[in-house]
């Protein structure tokens, strides 16, 4: 009976020795029967079997007891008791910005929705001036903290939160500002008491300009939060530097007065990071041009993004125009074994490298050894952003890989290296141009921006002006990757990515030559470079950029130039299609160039479509061929007819892709014509015709300026 007992509790308790147990168990039973059948032999054995049978029993029951009195006794000391756990809120994580802000003495926080840097720039510029109003700010990118904290902030006295936001697209929020932009749409949080102030980063060009800017400014109004200062609305197609300074220099004496400080009066230059040199750096622990991780580019781990971009050979890079000055290209990115998936209208974000003779004339300007170890550590310990780049690294790596060298620089990196100049009159001009002075900014208008002067033409130009390296790669902005539009579709190309680029490179008017610092690297990757493979860091980020549904959709495409690119991948999905046998709707392309025979871009292969019918209409606008001038637009009134039947009856979905500055807008008001008349509407109802199918995802545009 014990045995059972001992059996079963060894299972129970034990579950990986019970075999052991059991099988020890069934060792004895046999033993046990070995002794019964034995017994027969003689009175000697059959005393032998009873006393081991007896000994077996006392020791069973011995065991069944200890067992018992284990396992089934009350031992007050073992109860188990359940205790409630206080719950984790977001003040009691690293995500709270507040009491990140209580920790460090901070009153200000500057959030920055930012998709190529300028918003985060934006928001460091604003964090830094605090200090001139007796006040401490913190940047912070609002993907990195918990933004119902907001209602919190009241809990620090004089507190203001202030946000930067670009908008990215047709109206979106930057990728680092999408979930606080679904949480400020679900939430009805109440922000009674929070001091804000929103300035917007856009381009007057898109249709949706400074959408995200002007949503926050309200949202915040809506939910209960006092605006302290009105929005402010960039524009890039401006001088959004200026529309910057403009609102900046109003902005705090709002501020001032609002909370009932004044100015300090300290205009000196704070350092964010200090310069640490390392002597004896173990080199397999410094950045060579690393994204994120270290070595990733020698170890490459999915999945891959802006943090974590893949190093993808060039297996094809060829011209595609057949004369002319310029230098087109179509380039292919092997993409085998990366997992990397993509659509037909998906973007392609690759990050190059400066020129290198550029970095060369910086270092021997300002008389650096560029392969010195550095690291730049941020001074605020509690700072989530420990370096301006990952560190430690060379001042070459930095300069090649992490620094935009070649962009006019911004009025507060000149107010900055001001100090550095030793020609009173230099300094003095310097400053002048960082000024918020009505010629200052004429000056810097004039003599940075639109004579296209970069950090090295600048340091060419001022003599006396010799910085600290370290401090110049403090204030430079990081270099943003550049995106293209996929010239191809996964259904076609599941490994690879086509790109379609133009080489940008002209003359400033100071007589230097500039050059596109993207398309320039870009052209000098050869699939084979003195036999080794070139490569390119990238990764793919997602448009709303669609073909329709279904296949049987009519579609109308508009794209001169290398706007034909998306549409390169669209034709040889429906090529697809059609061959699986589905339906396939119209397919028809409005393209343009200059000259047919100089930059007629894909022309055999566009033919090629034309003729086998997967296109079913080609119309291709050259622009110069003739003395009147020729585009798209002209082509679409032409066949203005036949575009309204498929709009209003075919419900054909239209796509638009190129200069956003001239082209789109010329393009968007073709279609309000075409509207206006073969919709027997008038003008604003045309317009809201055209709105209406944006709306519905029927009018989609993929442009730039």
């Amino acid at each position: 009976m014990w045995m059972c007992v001992v059996t079963n509790l060894s299972l129970y308790v034990k579950p990986d020795l019970a075999a052991i147990y059991v099988s020890d168990i069934k060792m004895g039973d046999s033993c046990v029967n070995q002794d019964v059948c034995n017994s027969e032999e003689g009175s000697n054995v059959a005393e032998e079997t009873m006393f081991s049978m007896a000994d077996m029993f006392l020791l069973s029951l011995i065991v069944g007891l200890l067992t018992y009195w284990f396992f089934f006794r009350k031992k007050k000391e073992e109860t188990i008791e359940f205790k409630v756990q206080p719950a984790v809120t977001s003040s009691s994580r690293e995500s709270s910005f507040v009491e990140k802000m209580k920790k460090t003495g901070k009153n200000i926080v500057v959030f920055y929705g930012s998709q190529t840097g300028t918003g985060e720039e934006f928001a460091n510029r604003l964090a830094k001036d605090a200090h001139r109003y007796g006040m401490r700010g913190m940047a912070a990118d609002p993907e990195e903290f918990e933004m119902a904290d907001l209602s919190r902030l009241t809990e620090i006295e004089n507190s203001l939160a202030v946000f930067c936001m670009a908008t990215y697209g047709e109206g979106d929020p930057t990728d680092n500002a999408q979930d606080f932009y679904d949480w400020l749409q679900e939430t009805d949080v109440d922000l009674s008491g929070l001091n804000f102030a929103v300035f917007g980063l856009g381009n007057k060009t898109y249709e949706h300009f400074n959408a995200m800017g002007k949503y926050v400014d309200k949202r915040l109004e809506e939910l209960g939060g006092q605006r302290i200062f009105e929005l402010g609305s960039g524009d890039d197609d401006g001088n959004l530097e200026e529309d910057f300074i403009t609102w900046r220099e109003q902005f705090w004496p709002a501020v001032c007065e609002h909370f009932g400080v004044e100015a300090t009066g300290d205009e000196s230059s704070i350092r964010q990071y200090e310069l640490v040199v390392h002597t004896d750096e173990n080199m397999n622990k410094v950045y060579t041009g690393e994204m994120g991780r270290l070595k990733s580019y020698e170890t490459q781990k999915p999945p891959f993004d802006a943090k974590n971009p893949f190093l993808a050979n060039v297996t094809v890079n060829r011209k595609l125009n057949q004369g002319g000055e310029r230098h087109l290209m179509h380039l292919e990115l092997d993409i085998t074994g990366s997992k990397i998936r993509y659509e037909s209208g998906d973007h392609v974000a690759v990050y190059p490298a400066n020129e290198s003779s550029i970095v060369n004339k910086l270092g021997e300007l300002l008389g650096v050894d560029l392969d010195t170890v550095i690291s730049l550590n941020n001074l605020d310990e509690e700072s989530n952003k420990k370096h301006p780049f990952p560190c430690p690294t060379t001042y070459r790596t930095a300069l090649t890989y992490y620094l935009d060298i070649t962009n006019p620089p911004r009025t507060n990196v000149l107010y900055e290296l001001a100090q550095y100049a030793t020609d009173a009159k230099e300094q003095e001009n310097l400053r002048k141009m960082a000024s918020s002075a009505t010629d200052g900014k004429a000056l810097y208008l004039s003599w940075v921006v639109e004579a296209r002067r970069n950090i090295l033409a600048i340091l060419e130009d001022v003599p006396s002006l010799r910085p600290p390296l370290d401090h110049l790669c403090e204030l430079l902005p990081r270099l943003q990757a550049r995106y293209y539009s996929i010239a191809s579709s996964s259904k076609v190309h599941p490994n690879s990515v086509h790109v379609c680029a133009v080489v940008v490179e002209y003359e400033t008017k100071t007589g230097r030559q500039n050059k596109g610092v993207a398309t320039n690297w870009l052209r000098n990757k050869q699939p084979t470079d003195n036999g080794h493979k070139s490569s390119v860091p990238m990764y793919v980020r997602k448009s709303q950029f669609r073909l329709p549904f279904k296949p049987s959709t009519p579609v109308i495409m508009i794209g001169p130039g290398t706007g034909i690119a998306p549409f390169v991948g669209f034709i040889q999905e429906r090529e697809w299609l059609k061959q699986q046998g589905k339906e396939v709707g119209e397919t028809v392309l409005y393209y343009g160039c200059r000259h047919e025979h100089e930059d007629y871009l894909y022309k055999e292969e566009l033919k090629n479509f034309h003729k086998d019918g997967v296109l079913t209409q080609l119309n291709v606008a050259f622009s110069r061929d003739q003395k009147e001038k020729v585009y798209v637009q002209h082509l679409l009134k032409k066949n203005k007819e036949n575009i309204w039947k498929l709009i209003s009856e075919e419900n054909a979905h239209i796509y638009v892709c190129g200069d956003a500055r001239n082209m789109a807008r010329d393009v968007q008001n073709t279609f309000y014509d075409i509207v206006e008349e073969y919709g027997k509407m008038e003008h604003s109802q045309a317009v809201d015709y055209i709105k209406k199918l944006m709306t519905k995802g029927r009018y989609s545009q993929d442009v730039w300026s």
